[in-house]
């Protein structure tokens, strides 16, 4: 099993963190990983994504042009890396803020509204780890129990006390993503 996976959306939406989890998670599950961030000079409001290719095999080159799986934060990042997905491939977006919606027939697409759903909850901060339960569900990549050895070795031990609230996120993203039909 080999996952190439982009995640890919603004600064400031969690994407080097989930990625970062991802592939700590991975670690933790004794796999091979490759977690290769790329971000521009703002801090927030810039773009971001990374790429994290999680395998039981050896990783020959961290660098894709191709993806198993796009997960999608925002509509820069679906009209840049849609095509970019492998037909057969699977593509996670939040519909946030998204006014062109996917139009591939030969991939598996989900929608996981983590935007509304963080908000509903009133913690905005999780709204990347929705979007992981999300795709988690669709791919579980990775085990639960990995997933926690991830967030305790990615978050800085003060926030290790967010580490449930967290988790109870990637259960809810679990929950609400919706494959989308096409006809």
């Amino acid at each position: 099993m080999t996952e190439e996976i982009i995640i890919a959306g603004f600064g400031g939406q969690g994407v080097l963190s989930m990625g970062k989890i991802l592939a700590y998670s991975g670690v933790m599950e004794d796999k091979e990983v490759s977690w290769m961030p790329s971000y521009g000079p703002e801090m927030r409001g810039g773009t971001a994504n990374c790429t994290v290719i999680i395998s039981d095999q050896r990783i020959s080159s961290p660098i894709l042009s191709t993806y198993d799986t796009a997960i999608i934060l925002n509509q820069q990042s679906l009209d840049k890396f849609e095509t970019m997905i492998k037909p057969g491939g699977l593509l996670v977006y939040d519909g946030n803020g998204i006014t062109h919606h996917p139009t591939r027939k030969d991939i598996n697409i989900y929608r996981v509204d983590a935007a509304d759903e963080a908000a509903k909850i009133g913690l905005s901060k999780v709204f990347n780890m929705i979007v992981l339960g999300g795709y988690l569900k669709v791919k579980p990549v990775v085990g639960k129990d990995f997933i926690h050895k991830g967030l305790e070795k990615s978050l800085p031990k003060r926030h290790h006390g967010l580490i449930p609230e967290n988790e109870r996120a990637i259960d809810r993203g679990k929950e609400i993503i919706q494959e989308i039909q096409r006809v």
